[in-house]
């Protein structure tokens, strides 16, 4: 089972019938070997399915609204293994609401030199038949993804990897939906938006509900439920055996664990795989939830502070796009500075950090809150694990939506941190905190971010172009001067692209 289980990308390949029908029966064969071969590939994360060899404009048509309508298929791989006039494609590609992908590759990667005649440069013209293809895509001024090389090959393969990531990640925001408890923090200006915006462009939805629609959950669940998922805690996690001797700490776990189920059991009934909630909206449950909502984040569930739902949805969709990489996913806040001989992030939050970043097992304690309520909660505490990482922060700019990226290097903290009682992530932003926190403000990037060691940058701009929203990216080569033009720039374009 391929990690993204029934999902699957369909491979179509053009042709036409002017080569006779013994050139097509090869066609056929060899698509069906290359699909084949990049199912088989440990590095692809999905079953790639042979949709055979369309040959005129009906056939386009038909493969391509089947696409639109089968929920399996998350997006297409096209490929013209011979020429393939590109007006019979006018229509089949007007009507694809999927992504795709040019692959413009060669059945055989070295050329028979002693053999070589025109049935063989007939039968593999690739060379020139995906650069007719290639013209019809930009005509129709579509975003598409276009990989070049063997099809064998590790780097054509990462790349398709990458794509895919990307696609699962852009059907997962088709039918994604975010629950929103209370609103968001009062007077902060990020974490509003448009989420009809929202809705157009990336697909999912935004419900909000009052506390008390949360609390029915909570207050049914049972005893032994609790039971079981504090023994969970247990298991998973490093605890002070003289936690359990204390019933104050004790009641603050059980709380937890009524939390999590509580809310578990929401999303389960509505559907959702993200949620938001805000310290000032708590009347009717228990305190903000810790723990809890960190017990989630490594389910899978996004979350978003203070009624973030655009990070929400974004920290569930990147952690779909992270499936079976190394490296968790988690809502993230740039939180404080350390200027020394390396300019360094301290990124945490109040309690919600998610633990798949984690470097070691995490320790769970009871601490004190005090920012909005005062009240111990428990709490998972850890450093996140050194390596390249990404933080991503979508804002909604009133007329378009923006993606930025930081490439960052994620570094042990230098001592211990006994009097903190939050889990971090400690960082060292590309190409340096001067030009890099310089650039994030000019492009409005928030204080909330998904952080995440599980995706490339070229997974989330292949994302960014399924979307066709605007992203910019901060890494080792950005200058602030160069940086600001290129927003300018952008600025331009985005305004002329929507029209009258």
């Amino acid at each position: 089972m391929k990690i993204y289980g029934d999902k699957s990308i369909w491979f179509v390949t053009g042709s036409q019938h002017l080569y006779g029908p013994g050139v097509l029966q090869q066609v056929v064969e060899n698509s069906q070997e290359i699909a084949s071969s990049l199912t088989s590939s440990d590095v692809i994360p999905a079953e790639i399915i042979s949709k055979g060899v369309v040959t005129t404009p009906d056939e386009i048509a038909d493969v391509c609204q089947a696409a639109n309508s089968d929920k399996n298929c998350v997006g297409l791989i096209l490929w013209m293994h011979t020429f393939s006039p590109a007006k019979m494609w006018i229509k089949g590609l007007s009507l694809l609401n999927k992504p795709y992908m040019h692959l413009h590759t060669q059945f055989g990667a070295e050329l028979p030199w002693a053999d070589i005649n025109m049935n063989y440069m007939n039968l593999n013209q690739s060379a020139h038949g995906d650069r007719e293809f290639g013209f019809i895509g930009t005509r129709l001024r579509q975003e598409r993804k276009v990989v070049v090389g063997h099809w064998s090959s590790e780097s054509v393969q990462a790349q398709i990897d990458d794509w895919i990531r990307a696609a699962m990640g852009w059907n997962e925001a088709q039918t994604l939906k975010v629950a929103r408890f209370g609103d968001n923090m009062r007077q902060v200006a990020v974490t509003e938006g448009d989420k009809v915006a929202a809705q157009i462009k990336f697909g999912y939805e935004v419900h909000a509900f009052g506390l008390g629609d949360l609390a029915k959950y909570c207050e049914a669940v049972t005893d032994e439920q609790i039971d079981a998922t504090v023994a969970e805690y247990k298991n998973d996690f490093v605890i002070d055996e003289a936690v359990w001797a204390d019933a104050e700490q004790v009641e603050a776990f059980r709380n937890e664990a009524r939390l999590e189920l509580g809310m578990e059991a929401f999303f389960e009934k509505g559907g959702f795989k993200a949620f938001t909630n805000c310290f000032e909206n708590l009347t009717g449950i228990s305190g903000l939830p810790g723990l809890a909502t960190q017990r989630l984040m490594a389910k899978g569930y996004g979350y978003g502070g203070e009624g973030d739902w655009k990070t929400a949805a974004m920290t569930r969709i990147v952690k779909v796009m992270a499936q079976g990489r190394e490296g968790g996913t988690s809502f993230m806040e740039d939180y404080t500075y350390h200027f020394g001989a390396k300019d360094q992030v301290l990124g945490a939050h109040m309690l919600e950090v998610c633990p798949t970043i984690a470097a070691n097992k995490p320790t769970a304690v009871v601490a004190r809150h005090t920012i909005g309520i005062k009240k111990d909660i428990a709490r998972l505490l850890f450093t996140g694990k050194p390596g390249r990482a990404l933080n991503i922060s979508k804002i909604d700019m009133g007329t378009r939506f923006r993606i930025i990226v930081n490439e960052v290097d994620t570094v042990e903290p230098p001592a211990e941190l006994p009097n903190l009682p939050v889990a971090t992530a400690l960082w060292e932003p590309c190409p340096n905190l001067e030009v890099a926190g310089a650039a994030w403000i000019h492009a409005g990037g928030a204080h909330h971010s998904t952080y995440t060691q599980g995706v490339s940058t070229q997974v989330i701009n292949d994302f960014a172009e399924m979307a066709d929203v605007e992203m910019v990216v901060i890494d080792n080569d950005t200058k602030v001067n160069e940086f600001k033009q290129t927003l300018r720039h952008n600025a331009i374009y985005y305004h002329l692209n929507l029209g009258i």
